[in-house]
Parts: C-alpha cells; structure tokens; sequence
C-alpha cells in the first residue's frame, strides 16, 4: 500500500513538473515548452513530453547534457523571442491596416508577406525535436506545423478568391493572440521569470480562441471547395504515366471531417492541462 501511495505520488509530481515548469536539469526548458504548435493548424497544446521520461535524459552524459543545456536554452530563448516579436509586428500590422481602412477586405495581401514567413520559419519545431532539444515527438511536431503551413501556403496562398472572407480574419486573429502568448510564456519560463498573468493568459485565452481558430479555419476551407472544385488545382487525373489519381477537393473535405474527431479531444485534454496548472488540481487520465 505503502509504495502504491508513492508510485502515484511520484507520476503525479512528474506530470505536474511538465505542465508547470521546467526540471531542474542543465537542459533549462520549461515542461511545458514543445516549441510545436496542435495537431489542427489552431495551435494551443499543453506541450507535454509525448513519450520522452525524465529518467531517460538522466541517462545523458553529464557533459553533453551541459553543453546541450547551454547551447539549447540560449537558441530557445533567442527562437522565442523572434517568434513573439514577430507576431507582435503582425498584430500591430492587422489593428493599422482596420484601423486605416475600416474594413478586412485587403487584410490578408497586407500581411500575407509577415505571416508566411514567420509561419514558416516555425519549420524549426520539426528540428528542435529532431536533435532532441525539446522532448516532444518528431511526428507529433511534423503533424502540427504543418498543418499550419498548409493553412497558409495550399489554402489561403494558393486560393485567391478566397482572401477577403470573413473566416480568413477569425484565424487570424485566433492564431496571432495564441502565438504571442505561447510564444512569450516560453520566453519567460527560459529566463526563470514568468508572470502570473503571462500563465494565466496562456491557460485561459484557448477557451474562446480555439473554438474561434477552429471556426475560421473550417469555414475558410469550406469556402474554397467551389473553386477548388471547379479548377481542379492539385489534382491528379486518370489516366497518366503513374497510373495513380488525386483529387484535392475530397482531400479537403477529409481534412475538415478530421477536425470532428480532434477537437474536443484536444480542447478537453487542454481544459484538464489547465486544471492542473492553475488550480493544482491532480488528474488521472486513464490509458486506453
């Protein structure tokens, strides 16, 4: 009884460790830092380890995991505050352009250049994972970054007609609010200093922009099913030289049936995330 006791006391404080801050390890990263945005292109995830153990890190060389620590937290730190600085640029461009204009429409030409670029450079996720200085799954990674990118690039890039909808403006705004809080919690928790309300925001601002993001993105994907429909753009026709078929316009509505399935679970394991953080709450979530 007596070691039940412990062994649950003990994944409770490690599954605590993750959600509210970083191990005590030359490796500063905060638990809570995946550097990857959720498996829908709305990234607001808990950045939990996703498989990788503290006691598997133990096993480093204290040499290697030194100077991984060092080289690793400086690279982190200067990665995130490139990120929230520029989100920050595409906030503030976003609020002069309405502001200007008193409209959306032209919205997404105006800033286009910022978002891809800064959308794109989140790339680096898949690497971070990749050389182990951040212990989320490289596939995990992969799914959420690029499930952005294809967002921005294959969607709203590729299909013009359907820059100026409404729907375009929900993600955005979900996605630029969620980035400069993610983005500057994990600056905070690398520099050992970070406010309570950087904590709070990151843990409570998701409830309403998840659905908001998921919404835009939906919508925004439904809007170009005519149009890709009609076109017939990145599909592959019968018969050709490698005898194999693709139609981009299934492929979309496949992508938006996806999101029945991953929202709720990702939203209510976000939910939980968010007990345990700001309420100490201790939740046991059974295998399946």
């Amino acid at each position: 009884m007596g070691r039940s006791t412990e062994a649950a006391a003990a994944g409770s404080g490690a599954a605590a460790a993750r959600s509210a801050g970083p191990p005590h390890a030359p490796l500063t990263l905060p638990a809570t830092y995946p550097g990857c945005p959720a498996t829908m292109a709305f990234s607001e995830e808990d950045g939990t380890n996703s498989g990788t153990s503290e006691a598997g890190e133990e096993r480093e060389a204290p040499g290697k995991r030194k100077r991984l620590g060092w080289a690793a937290t400086t690279w982190l730190t200067f990665y995130n505050i490139a990120m929230t600085a520029g989100w920050l640029v595409l906030a503030i461009a976003m609020v002069r352009f309405y502001m200007e204009k008193g409209t959306h429409k032209g919205l997404y030409k105006s800033i286009q250049k910022t978002l891809k670029f800064f959308q794109t450079f989140a790339l680096l996720e898949i690497v971070h994972c990749l050389i182990g200085i951040v212990p989320t799954s490289v596939l995990v990674a992969g799914v959420q970054v690029s499930s952005r990118i294809f967002m921005v690039w294959l969607i709203t890039h590729s299909i013009k007609p359907i820059q100026n909808e409404e729907s375009v403006v929900l993600f955005l705004v979900a996605w630029t609010v969620t980035e400069i809080t993610r983005y500057s919690f994990y600056t905070f928790s690398l520099l050992n200093h970070l406010p309570y309300f950087i904590k709070w925001a990151r843990y409570n601002f998701f409830i309403i922009l998840y659905p908001v993001g998921v919404a835009g993105e939906l919508l925004t994907i439904y809007a170009a099913l005519p149009y890709v429909k009609k076109t017939g753009m990145f599909s592959i026709r019968l018969p050709n030289k490698y005898n194999i078929s693709f139609d981009y316009y299934y492929f979309l509505l496949l992508t938006m049936a996806s999101y029945i399935p991953l929202f709720p679970q990702l939203y209510f394991h976000m939910l939980r995330q968010r007990r345990k953080v700001l309420h100490g709450e201790v939740i046991v979530e059974k295998d399946d």
